[in-house]
């Protein structure tokens, strides 16, 4: 191994046991969901939004309202409903009679981590107004435009799309998330673990494990990871196979993929993949943390046709068929 690559990992080993200790610090609340808590780190990692989709009662808002806690930074939750206007998400103007003047209200997402509790649940106009916030780390309120402050995360949360009372999110919104999780129910021993936990009345306390500086210094290691063009190349496949399939023997998936994914899609699997590696005390990537990582970055990015729905295939279907076929390095 290289003596920069070692030198890097022999750094990432000593940065990351703050990690550590701000996943032991969640699992006091938290029980099982290892799955979302160390993709919810990886998004403070990699500087990504989240959505997560689960049926109510998986602890989705308890996950993100424990992580906000352990970490040091201000934390707003906006309950998404169908009355939301835009304007309670990022502010408004107000019109002080006395002296004929308008001043700026801002809103909630003016805050470092929030929770867009289910977004879905909210009218496409609402939804869009996170779209400046998500991509530009700015909002504009009249004519001015505010900075907001770093970090900037957003962790939202949506019910299935099947369930009464929800909008399908714009393509181009679902797009800014950097990965989107699907949560499922608890094991038997989990759920009695948790019925231990929670039926009590006391509140599990939960420490501050670190504050704002500290996460944008784990992001500036996560640009030191090494990552080999091997692995870029392997990227490049993963995301080009589903945008012309045929190319990678991959015919049967031409007719069940109405679009690939984006740029976007490539961008995000190199910062996701860095992240998984920081997690797990590396210093450089291995394909196994694209694979692992891969679902998550590419499920919402691929949009399915009416003859794959037909034929009851997911988007995770498609992206296993690419995972299983393209050469890995």
């Amino acid at each position: 191994m290289d003596a920069s690559i070692r030198e890097i990992s022999a750094k990432v080993k000593d940065e990351s046991v703050v990690l550590q200790d701000l996943m032991r610090e969640v699992g006091k609340v938290i029980v099982g969901q290892q799955y979302l808590v160390e993709r919810l780190l990886m998004a403070l990692l990699a500087d990504g939004h989240i959505l997560i989709e689960g049926v109510p009662g998986l602890a989705k808002t308890m996950s993100v309202k424990t992580l906000a806690r352990a970490v040091d930074t201000h934390f707003q939750r906006i309950q998404f409903t169908p009355d939301l206007l835009p304007a309670d998400v990022i502010g408004t103007l107000v019109y002080n009679p006395k002296d004929g003047q308008f001043t700026i209200k801002k809103g909630p997402i003016f805050s470092n981590i929030i929770l867009a509790d289910e977004i879905n649940r909210a009218p496409s106009k609402v939804q869009s107004a996170l779209l400046e916030a998500m991509q530009e780390r700015q909002v504009t309120i009249g004519e001015t435009t505010f900075p907001l402050t770093k970090p900037f995360l957003v962790l939202a949360t949506q019910n299935p799309i099947e369930q009464e009372g929800t909008y399908p999110l714009p393509e181009a919104q679902v797009d800014r998330f950097m990965m989107k999780l699907l949560v499922t129910y608890p094991s038997k021993k989990e759920e009695r673990e948790i019925l231990e936990r929670m039926s009590l009345s006391r509140e599990i306390k939960v420490n501050p494990v670190m504050g704002p500086e500290k996460i944008l210094a784990l992001r500036g290691l996560l640009d030191q990871i090494y990552i080999d063009d091997k692995i870029k190349d392997y990227v490049l496949d993963l995301v080009f196979a589903t945008r012309d399939p045929e190319q990678y023997k991959l015919s049967e998936l031409k007719p069940l993929i109405a679009f690939g994914a984006s740029p976007r899609a490539s961008i995000m699997l190199i910062r996701a993949a860095k992240a998984n590696a920081i997690l797990r005390g590396r210093g450089y990537v291995t394909p196994d943390d694209v694979k692992q990582i891969g679902f998550d970055v590419l499920r919402h990015r691929i949009l399915i046709t009416y003859e794959a729905e037909a034929e009851n295939m997911t988007s995770d279907d498609i992206v296993k068929s690419i995972f299983d076929k393209v050469e890995v390095p």
